[in-house]
C-alpha cells in the first residue's frame, strides 16, 4: 500500500529533552496514537553527515560526508531519488546543506533559496541558511509547499534547537524551551498533515552536549528519539529502530522500489 510520507528532522534534539519537553506530541503517544523510540545515532554526530544517512540510509564512513564542510552533490541514491523515479512528488522545507546534497552544488542563493525543478530530485523547496532562521518561518515554508504542491515526500528541518544547543549548551532553559517551542508549532499542523493521509515521522540527527556541541560517543550528544504517527505503524514498543534504516522505512511507506535496509517492525504487517 501507498502512503504520502512527511519526515521532520528537528535538528540537533537530544532524546531525553524530547521525552520531557514536547509534550503535544508525548500525548499523541499517550492516547495509543503515535509511539516514541530511542535511536542512536552515526558516528560522527555532525548534521551533515547524518542528514545522509537518514535520507540514504548510508552511513557517514561509508557515504565520505563525513563533516559538516564536505560540500558537494551526495554520491548515494535518497529518498528523493527513489520517489521521483517512481514518479512520485517529492519536497523539502530545510538547511541548505540539503539542497546541496541532492540537488545543485554549491547553493546559490538567488538561483536555489525557492526551487521548483520538476526534474530535480528534490522538486519543490524552500532552503534557508542561517542557523537562527524561525522555526515558525519554516514550519510555515513547508506547509505553503504542502498545501502548494501536495507532495508525496515532504521533508521538514527546522533548526533553532540546535541554534540554541550552539549557544547555550544541553542543560540550559534555552535550549529546553526550544524544544517545547518545535513541540508547539508542530500542534498547529500535525493533525492536519495526518488528517490529509499522511505519515508523519518526527527524529533529529544528532544530539547537544554540555559543551554546547557534538561529534562524539556521548549518550546526550547520539541518542536522539523518533515518535511516529499515523495508521501504518505498528506502534510496537519492542522496537528498535536504526537511524540508516529511516531511508528504507519510508521508501517503504511510500511504496516504491529501493535497496535500502528497513525496520519492518515499526510498520503494520499490510505495509
Amino acid at each position: 500500500m501507498k502512503h504520502k510520507v512527511i519526515l521532520v528532522v528537528l535538528d540537533g534534539l537530544n532524546d531525553g529533552v524530547a521525552r520531557h519537553a514536547m509534550g503535544h506530541l508525548q500525548a499523541y503517544a499517550a492516547a495509543g496514537r503515535a509511539a516514541l523510540y530511542t535511536l542512536t545515532c552515526e558516528l560522527p554526530a555532525l548534521s551533515r553527515p547524518l542528514y545522509e544517512c537518514i535520507l540514504t540510509g548510508v552511513a557517514p564512513i561509508d557515504s565520505g560526508i563525513v563533516h559538516n564542510n564536505v560540500s558537494r552533490l551526495s554520491h548515494q541514491r535518497s529518498v528523493f531519488h527513489y520517489a521521483r523515479e517512481a514518479g512520485l512528488s517529492t519536497a523539502a522545507a530545510a538547511y541548505h546543506w540539503v539542497s546541496e546534497l541532492y540537488n545543485r552544488s554549491p547553493f546559490v542563493i538567488s538561483r536555489d533559496r525557492h526551487t521548483e525543478a520538476p526534474d530535480f530530485p528534490i522538486q519543490y523547496g524552500h532552503f534557508y541558511w542561517n542557523d537562527h532562521y524561525p522555526d515558525s518561518h519554516l514550519f510555515a515554508d513547508a506547509e505553503h509547499l504542502r498545501v502548494k504542491h501536495s507532495p508525496d515526500f515532504l521533508l521538514v528541518h527546522p533548526m533553532n534547537i540546535d541554534d540554541a544547543g550552539h549557544k547555550h549548551g544541553l542543560d540550559s532553559a534555552q535550549y529546553r524551551n526550544s524544544a517545547r517551542s518545535a513541540d508547539i508549532l508542530l500542534a498547529d499542523y500535525l493533525q492536519g498533515w495526518l488528517d490529509a493521509g499522511y505519515q508523519v515521522l518526527v527524529t533529529a540527527d544528532h544530539g547537544m552536549n554540555n559543551d554546547r556541541s557534538h561529534n562524539g560517543l556521548l549518550e546526550e550528544e547520539r541518542q536522539v528519539p523518533l515518535f511516529v504517527l499515523g495508521d501504518a505503524f505498528s506502534f510496537n514498543p519492542d522496537v528498535e529502530p536504526r537511524q540508516t534504516e529511516l531511508c528504507g522505512t519510508v521508501c517503504a511507506l511510500l511504496g516504491v522500489a529501493h535497496d535500502k535496509p528497513v525496520c519492518r517492525d515499526l510498520l503494520r504487517p499490510a505495509v
